[in-house]
């Protein structure tokens, strides 16, 4: 299910548009949508990671962040160390996947990441879970 196609349209903060794909700017987390065929690597990735801290005015924002992936595209798993060496953390990963493809590339990005992923099959139980994410680790500051 698209972003744009769904009750999360009526939520979101910010979009940013690219040329590879829409990033989807929430209170607490991201939602990409990155388009098909696109291979996104860390030189993407940067671009869209440069424009969400500059939304928030900051890089000490703790975000997590959900890819919606609705189209087919390749991705570098081992781009998460280039993540990790710029000092940027995530709370949460979540990866929605509607095909087998999807959910076996999940398997390779966990071996890379640092962060906590989990993979879905809809939309609704990733937010769910990243917003149950936030509460609890809320609730363990008080």
């Amino acid at each position: 299910m698209k972003i744009e196609e769904s009750k999360y349209k009526f939520i979101y903060r910010h979009k940013i548009s690219e040329p590879f794909g829409n990033f989807y700017i929430f209170d607490d987390y991201v939602i990409s949508e990155i388009n098909e065929g696109i291979h996104f690597n860390w030189a993407l990735a940067e671009i869209v990671i440069e424009q969400i801290y500059d939304y928030f005015g900051s890089r000490d924002v703790k975000l997590s962040f959900i890819s919606n992936r609705i189209n087919s595209y390749s991705l570098h798993p081992q781009d998460w160390m280039c993540f990790y060496k710029q000092g940027y953390q995530l709370q949460a990963y979540a990866i929605v996947a509607y095909n087998k493809i999807g959910i076996m590339n999940v398997i390779l990005e966990k071996l890379f990441s640092q962060t906590r992923i989990r993979k879905f099959h809809h939309l609704d139980d990733a937010v769910n879970w990243i917003e149950e994410i936030k509460t609890r680790d809320l609730e363990s500051y008080a």
